[in-house]
C-alpha cells in the first residue's frame, strides 16, 4: 500500500447520490480534488457536466460554496471573487474554477487568458472529456483526430487536439500540471501543491467519458491508463517553467516502453471509422509531442 494514502484527507466533500453518469472520469477525480482542497474554498463552475453533478437547486452533492457562472465566464467569475474576498481581507480562501474542455479550449479561452494575463491569484481546473458532452457529444477543440462526434457524424474530425497546456505555458504561469482520475495520489499532490502557490495555476483532468467516448463504464480507470501508457495523455508538471514527469509517465520516460496508440483507440466507439492514415497521423503526433517533452525533461 502506497505510504502517501495515509496522509490523504478523510473528509468527504462530494456526496453521495450525484447525477453523474455511471463510470464518470470527473466523477472519480473531482472526489480528490476536492479532498485536496479542502475547506476555505469557493469553487465557480459553468454550465457542464459538473453543474450536473453538483445538482438542481436547491439541493447540491457537494459540501463547499459554488458560484454557477455562463458558459464563457468561469475565469472572469474567479477573478471577480477574488477581488470581492480581497476587499474583505479573506485572502486565506482558495477560488477554483472548475470547466470541461468547451468551456477552457474554446467558449472560455478569452476570460482565462485575460485573467492569466494579470496574473489573477486562482486554481483554474479543465476536466477534459474532449467534447461537449452535457449537451450531445459536439466536436469541441479538444477532439482527437478520427473521433466521431454529432457534429462530425461522417467523416469523423479532421484536425490534432489543441495544445491548450502550450497556449497556457505561454502565459508564464508558476504551475501547471496534469492529472488522471486513474492515479489519484498523483492528482491528490498536485493540488496540494497548487493550493499553496499564488498567482493563476492551471491543471488539466482527463475525464473519460463513457457514453460520449463508446465504452463500457466498467472500463473507465483502465482507459485512462492506457491513455497514459500510449503517450495520449502525459502525466507532467511545469514549475516556475521548468518541466517534469510525474508518476506513472516519468516512469514510462525512464524506461522508453509506451504501448501503440491503437491499444487506446480500439477501445472506443469514438474511432469505429478512423482511417489507418489517421491512426499514423495520430501515431506520428503522439510520437512528436513524447520526444519535445523527454528532451525539456533533460
Amino acid at each position: 500500500m502506497p505510504e502517501n494514502l495515509f496522509k490523504v484527507n478523510k473528509e468527504e466533500y462530494m456526496l453521495p447520490g450525484n447525477r453523474a453518469c455511471q463510470g464518470c472520469g470527473l466523477s472519480l477525480g473531482y472526489r480528490y480534488i476536492l479532498k485536496a482542497l479542502r475547506e476555505n474554498t469557493i469553487l465557480t463552475i459553468p454550465a457542464s457536466c459538473l453543474t450536473v453533478l453538483h445538482g438542481l437547486y436547491p439541493t447540491t452533492s457537494v459540501a463547499l460554496p459554488c458560484l454557477n457562472c455562463t458558459f464563457a465566464s468561469t475565469a472572469a467569475s474567479a477573478s471577480g471573487l477574488v477581488a470581492g474576498l480581497n476587499a474583505l481581507n479573506r485572502g486565506d480562501i482558495t477560488v477554483v474554477a472548475v470547466a470541461g474542455d468547451g468551456g477552457t479550449y474554446d467558449i472560455g479561452i478569452q476570460a482565462l487568458s485575460g485573467a492569466a494575463e494579470r496574473g489573477t491569484d486562482f486554481i483554474f481546473v479543465c476536466y477534459d472529456n474532449e467534447g461537449y458532452m452535457n449537451t450531445g457529444t459536439q466536436r469541441s477543440s479538444a477532439t482527437p483526430m478520427g473521433a466521431l462526434t454529432t457534429t462530425t457524424p461522417i467523416h469523423t474530425k479532421q484536425q490534432n487536439k489543441k495544445d491548450m497546456l502550450k497556449i497556457m505555458e505561454a502565459h508564464d504561469l508558476p504551475y501547471i500540471a496534469t492529472v488522471s482520475p486513474a492515479y489519484p495520489m498523483d492528482l491528490y499532490d498536485k493540488f496540494v501543491k497548487a493550493k499553496r502557490i499564488k498567482g493563476t495555476r492551471y491543471l488539466q483532468m482527463s475525464a473519460p467519458c463513457p457514453p460520449g467516448w463508446g465504452f463500457p463504464p466498467k472500463d473507465m480507470v483502465k482507459l485512462s491508463r492506457l491513455a497514459i501508457e500510449t503517450g495520449m495523455f502525459v502525466l507532467y508538471e511545469v514549475e516556475n517553467g521548468r518541466f517534469s514527469f510525474t508518476g506513472r509517465s516519468k516512469t514510462l520516460a525512464e524506461k522508453g516502453k509506451r504501448l501503440p496508440v491503437i491499444n487506446y483507440l480500439e477501445r472506443q466507439g469514438r474511432f469505429r471509422k478512423m482511417s489507418l492514415e489517421q491512426l499514423s497521423q495520430i501515431q506520428r503526433w503522439v510520437d512528436g509531442k513524447w520526444n519535445e517533452y523527454v528532451r525539456r525533461a533533460e
